[in-house]
C-alpha cells in the first residue's frame, strides 16, 4: 500500500510577528516544529505499513527550512519526502494551500491512502484535508478515531461525529484526517537519523506542476485574506478577597455586574 502523510512545519512559539502588508505570519528565523496533530497521522501510516507492508511518503508545503520536518519524518520511519516550495505559493489561504498540495500529490503519482492531522496549531481551520480530497476527487473521512480494519480495496474507519460515533467503509484511493487519540506517536530514532542523514528531500515548485495558472496559487489564488491579525493582550490584573461564603458570593456578583458580564 502506498501511503502519503501531509505534514506541516509550524511555529514552536506563540511569539511570532505578522507581516503588516500581507497579514501572514513571518516564519523565517523563528523556532519551528512539526505540527503536533500530524504526528498522529504519521504514526497511523507507519502502523499500517508495519501490518500490511508498503511505503510511507510525506509531503509538506513551506519555505526551504520546512525540509526539517521531512527529515524528522525520516527519523520516525518515513521512506520518501517531498517539499513544495516556491515564492508563488506564499500567502496562500486554505483554498490555495489545498490546491497546491493536491497538485503536488498528482505530481508524485499513485497513492492509495492520504493521511492528515485533524488541523494545524497555527491555522486551526481543519479544512485543508477535505478540500484536498475534493480537488483530487477522492472520498474522504474527517475526524477518524480509529481504523477498525484494513483490507485490500478498502478500510473500515470509526469517526467522531457531532453527536454520534459512526463506522464507515471507504474505498481506496481515499483521504482521512485523524484525531489525536488514534495512536500514541513514536519518538524519532537516533539510529534512523544516522541511516537517513543523506536521504534526499525532493523539492517541487510552480514550474513542476501541470497547472501553471498563477491565479490558483499563493495570494493570487486565495479566496480569503486576513484583514487583521494580532496577539492577544496579556492581562495580569488580579484581586484577592477575604470573607465568608456569603460575603464573597455577594462581592463576586457585584463585580460581575460592574464588568457587565451579567
Amino acid at each position: 500500500m502506498d501511503i502519503l502523510v501531509c505534514i506541516k512545519q509550524v511555529p514552536g512559539t506563540s511569539k511570532v510577528e505578522v507581516d503588516p502588508v500581507t497579514g501572514v505570519l513571518k516564519r523565517e528565523g523563528i523556532d519551528s516544529k512539526m505540527n503536533p496533530y500530524d504526528l498522529y497521522a504519521l504514526e497511523t501510516a507507519l502502523r499500517i505499513k508495519e501490518e500490511k507492508g508498503g511505503t510511507v511518503k510525506v509531503i509538506s508545503m513551506g519555505p526551504p527550512q520546512a525540509a526539517d520536518v521531512i527529515k524528522e519524518a525520516y527519523m520516525m520511519g518515513a521512506d520518501e519526502g517531498v517539499l513544495l516550495s516556491d515564492r508563488k505559493f506564499a500567502g496562500a489561504d486554505v483554498l490555495a494551500t489545498s490546491y497546491t498540495i493536491a497538485q503536488g500529490i498528482k505530481k508524485m503519482g499513485h497513492i492509495d491512502l492520504i493521511l492528515c492531522g485533524k488541523q494545524t496549531t497555527d491555522g486551526d481551520t481543519a479544512q485543508v484535508g477535505p478540500e484536498m480530497a475534493e480537488y483530487l476527487q477522492i472520498p474522504h473521512i474527517a475526524n477518524a478515531l480509529s481504523i477498525e480494519k484494513v483490507e485490500e480495496k478498502s478500510m473500515v474507519v470509526k469517526m467522531d461525529m457531532p453527536n454520534t460515533v459512526e463506522v464507515a467503509e471507504i474505498k481506496y484511493p481515499c483521504l482521512l484526517t485523524v484525531e489525536k487519540d488514534i495512536f500514541q506517536p513514536r519518538l524519532p530514532s537516533y539510529k534512523k537519523k544516522l541511516e537517513t542523514k543523506d536521504r534526499e528531500v525532493k523539492v517541487f515548485g510552480y514550474k513542476d506542476f501541470e497547472d501553471k495558472d498563477e491565479n490558483k496559487y499563493g495570494l493570487n489564488g486565495s479566496a480569503t485574506q486576513v484583514e487583521r491579525i494580532f496577539p492577544p493582550e496579556v492581562n495580569n490584573d488580579k484581586e484577592m478577597w477575604k470573607g465568608n461564603g456569603i460575603e464573597l458570593a455577594d462581592r463576586l456578583s457585584k463585580k460581575l455586574k460592574e464588568l457587565k458580564f451579567i
